[in-house]
């Protein structure tokens, strides 16, 4: 126990005499979590319309206007030649283009229907989706408007009529931040398990220190708990300052409660500890460690869930994402800060990281013993 306490002491030093850690643990969570949630927004707006008018009638004035008034469109050009609509989208000025065609209003009056014509520039094709949907939305919507001018209804209405409402659970203005900021603070706290354990142990083989403490009568677990142990603190310190920077910053709140953060945040943290540490045992450079993390964590964050629900994934990679605990922690995130679920309601996602840290910890004190 004393050996411990002596090898923690020593890890304390060496990581806060690094003044460039000290950066990447405390400055870093801090910036992302300003930066990123504001920058990862769902919703698009500011679309750029172009919108060809062949008609020049009140209807296409008052769709027109619907459109814009909406928030989410910006008028770019308002043409009656479709070649130049077509030039702003190559001169990359406009993102969506509406054709409203000859006598839209009359067609529309006596045949009860009209076409138009809407062309989206799909180079970005998430901005095409959505404004694309958005414009449909809208335009839908401008359509009951005006059938429901048109209709002269009793004073009583003999028609049955189904009024649908609907009501968003735990979220119920549906505030992307909400959403967000667990999952990110969730990559925050792997960068700080995995990626620093792997270049701190590896470090110690550049500069020579390895050899000597492999001759030295500390015990390995002695050893290997040394190099954890201040680490798993340190990411449960980042979670804090996570923690803090979401409540202050946005507000966040979770519904439930933080003792079940910290022991699902615990458990994992052993997970992507022993991870960093099996990275260690197979990286002879610090080059290597950071390669080889780097590659992890890009599968992680883009199988995770993050920023496109898994269910949307090929079936391929929803089965890869059962191998990612990342994916776990944030599926946990969100259901204790956005639904309140307690320890039983997690029991399988906590009992699936147990098992990752036992087979990640034990395969890397395993490996390092082989090659030490």
């Amino acid at each position: 126990m004393r050996t411990l306490l002596f090898l923690l002491q020593k890890e304390f030093r060496q990581i806060f005499r690094d003044r460039a850690i000290l950066r990447v643990i405390f400055v870093m969570p801090i910036l992302q979590l300003i930066l990123l949630p504001n920058a990862a927004d769902y919703e698009m707006k500011n679309i750029r319309l172009s919108v060809v008018d062949h008609d020049r009638s009140e209807y296409a004035r008052q769709l027109v206007q619907k459109i814009t008034s909406s928030g989410y469109f910006r008028l770019n050009s308002y043409t009656a030649s479709y070649a130049d609509a077509m030039r702003e989208v190559e001169l990359d000025h406009a993102d969506l283009i509406l054709e409203i065609p000859a006598d839209f209003e009359r067609t529309l009056v006596r045949e009860n229907e009209a076409m138009l014509f809407m062309s989206l520039n799909a180079i970005n094709g998430v901005k095409a989706n959505l404004g694309g949907s958005y414009l449909r939305s809208i335009i839908q919507d401008y359509n009951r408007e005006v059938r429901l001018h048109w209709i002269q209804l009793p004073r009583f209405n003999p028609e049955t009529n189904i009024e649908i409402t609907s009501s968003n659970w735990f979220n119920p203005e549906m505030n992307y931040k909400l959403f967000m900021v667990p999952g990110i603070l969730v990559i925050l706290v792997t960068l700080v398990g995995s990626f620093l354990t792997s270049l701190n142990i590896v470090r110690e083989k550049e500069i020579g220190t390895m050899e000597q403490i492999n001759v030295t009568p500390i015990r390995k677990h002695h050893f290997i708990l040394g190099k954890l142990i201040p680490f798993w603190i340190l990411g449960l310190l980042v979670l804090t300052v996570g923690m803090f920077i979401s409540w202050v910053g946005y507000g966040i709140v979770p519904v439930g409660s933080f003792f079940t953060i910290y022991v699902f945040a615990a458990v994992f943290l052993l997970a992507v500890l022993g991870l960093g540490l099996l990275t260690s045992t197979y990286s002879d450079t610090q080059q290597q460690a950071m390669l080889i993390s780097f590659f992890m964590m890009m599968i992680f964050i883009l199988l995770s869930g993050l920023y496109t629900p898994i269910d949307s994934m090929p079936e391929w990679a929803q089965y890869i994402t059962h191998l990612n605990p990342v994916a776990y922690f944030i599926d946990v995130m969100r259901l204790v800060v956005l639904k309140g679920a307690g320890l039983y309601e997690i029991r399988r996602q906590l009992l699936i990281m147990l098992g990752f840290a036992v087979v990640l910890n034990g395969w890397a004190v395993l490996s390092y013993r082989k090659r030490s």
